[in-house]
């Protein structure tokens, strides 16, 4: 069966962790699970994309201490936090620090997969984010000193001529080096460089060269 997604279910009642662990098999995920945090921060190992199964009340720890240590270590695998009690300061909590989603036990099957598959959509889409940003920074730092000032000013919307009255030098030139940062950034358009710039934040990227 084709996988579907990584789930990590951390979870202290052994019952429903064996049972919940094996319904999520056979749907086609890849499920870890763990009885406590701490097993889970010994023995997890980062995947994407995927989804953090967590309880809110755990005797070692707490899903909203594991939610703030993961946070400190810069795991970004996005939160449903589920729980058979939990206070509402809790619930706000978790949501306020980015948790997907809160679902209380025994919970409705339904509600669990879409909660499931939301969460691992979401995570593709920040692995696919994270990945462009590598790709637009490594273009970036690619460039020589001229070719950045250059696409500063594209970016900034002058046109070739413009462009070579501010640096000095001829349409020509300015052709070439601007051929030269489309390439080297990977884009088609003026209009695709701004928006890797942009979303990538480019102008804040320390230069290298």
């Amino acid at each position: 069966m084709t996988k579907v997604g990584h789930i990590y279910l951390i979870d202290d009642d052994e019952s429903m962790r064996i049972s919940l662990s094996r319904m999520l098999r056979e749907l086609g995920y890849i499920v870890d699970d763990y009885a406590s945090a701490t097993v889970f921060l010994e023995k997890s190992v980062p995947v994407s994309p995927a989804v953090i199964l967590l309880d809110m009340q755990m005797p070692d720890m707490s899903g909203l201490d594991l939610q703030e240590m993961l946070q400190k270590f810069g795991r970004k695998t996005p939160i449903v936090f589920v729980s058979g009690q939990s206070h509402p300061h809790q619930i706000v909590q978790g949501l306020k620090k980015g948790a997907l989603d809160f679902l209380f036990k025994p919970f409705n099957l339904e509600e669990l997969l879409k909660a499931v598959a939301d969460a691992i959509e979401f995570d593709g889409r920040q692995l696919k984010r994270i990945s462009l940003d590598i790709e637009a920074k490594k273009g970036y730092e690619s460039l020589t000193p001229r070719e950045h000032e250059v696409c500063g000013w594209l970016v900034k919307g002058l046109l070739n001529k413009d462009i070579a009255l501010k640096l000095g030098t001829t349409d020509a030139t300015i052709k070439v080096h601007k051929a030269r940062v489309m390439e080297k950034m990977h884009a088609d358009s003026v209009q695709n460089l701004v928006k890797k710039y942009l979303e990538s934040d480019l102008e804040s990227h320390p230069l290298t060269s």
